[in-house]
């Protein structure tokens, strides 16, 4: 059996030079969070009440935008909406982060403990708790339920996250924050936002912004030197992620939750050429991405075509 060719040799040197590139990425970074952290229970004002007349979410990015129920909806039903669904993202996003956090910690289980590396490792679960807790009190400042995933899904992501390759790992950590970190610099300048929410997604883009380059990094190194069974591994697990993570965008009961028919809600947001554009303009830097270093291959990209994150 032949290995795959290497389309750019500058990502095969790029990987299998000395530890000490890993080394001083890991060293940026860490200087960087020394820099640019926060701590969100300081940073913000939680006991600020909401503003009236402000958004939880900018309109554009909610599921109905631009639909046929939408434009029924009065203003404040489609506020009251936007509210719940940044509730759903952010009960989305402390799930995801969760997952995130012990495939790092199984990632440096057996890696030198006293490596930039591993420490890099080690302050982005910080940072993802604090994100973790910073998400969970926005969804109680804003007077919503939280909105875990369907029980399926939540298995689902258990199996995934427990078979899941090292580079699958990083892959799905890019699938589950650009997305996300997409839509939050659109919110975080949007003055027509909730002042508390806008200061969340400014903390979040921050520090997610090192997450990112964390694993960008490793994953273009696992892709060139993981063996090929793990590659296509990797290739199959990121496209399954890539369908839960486009299933679960929005709980479906926020629908109801706001007085709305669920199926009719359902219906017209899965008939939307505004929302997939939506979806897809979040996925795009991604997808870009992940071609380039070969995750979008075969039936992994069939599987991100299926998602609706890939034209």
């Amino acid at each position: 059996m032949t290995s795959e060719p290497i389309r750019d040799f500058s990502l095969l040197r790029d990987a299998l030079g000395p530890l000490r590139d890993r080394e001083q990425v890991a060293l940026r970074l860490l200087e960087s969070s020394a820099r640019h952290s926060f701590d969100p229970d300081r940073e913000l004002e939680w006991d600020r009440p909401p503003e009236d007349g402000k958004w939880f979410w900018p309109p554009e990015l909610v599921s109905l935008y631009g639909t046929p129920l939408w434009r029924r909806m009065p203003e404040e039903q489609r506020m009251d909406l936007a509210r719940h669904e940044a509730a759903s993202l952010a009960s989305l996003g402390i799930w995801f982060e969760i997952i995130l956090m012990q495939l790092l910690v199984r990632h440096i289980y057996d890696k030198p403990v006293t490596s930039n590396h591993v420490r890099y490792a080690l302050t982005e679960i910080a940072d993802e708790c604090r994100h973790s807790m910073m998400f969970a009190r926005m969804i109680e400042y804003g007077g919503t339920p939280a909105y875990p995933l369907p029980r399926f899904h939540h298995h689902l992501g258990r199996v995934l996250k427990t078979f899941s390759t090292t580079p699958g790992s990083f892959a799905a950590t890019l699938l589950g924050e650009e997305i996300l970190d997409w839509m939050q610099r659109l919110t975080f300048p949007d003055e027509r936002v909730q002042s508390l929410v806008r200061g969340v997604t400014r903390i979040h883009v921050a520090e997610e912004a090192r997450h990112v380059r964390y694993a960008r990094e490793e994953l273009r190194r696992q892709m060139v030197t993981a063996p090929r069974w793990e590659r296509e591994l990797t290739r199959i697990s990121c496209g399954q992620a890539a369908g839960v993570l486009s299933a679960c965008f929005v709980n479906p009961r926020v629908y109801t939750d706001v007085g709305l028919d669920r199926r009719e809600a359902v219906a017209q947001v899965r008939a939307s050429g505004h929302r997939r554009e939506v979806m897809r303009s979040g996925a795009r830097r991604l997808t870009e991405f992940l071609d380039d270093v070969g995750v979008l291959r075969g039936a992994g990209r069939t599987l991100w075509k299926r998602s609706g994150l890939l034209a």
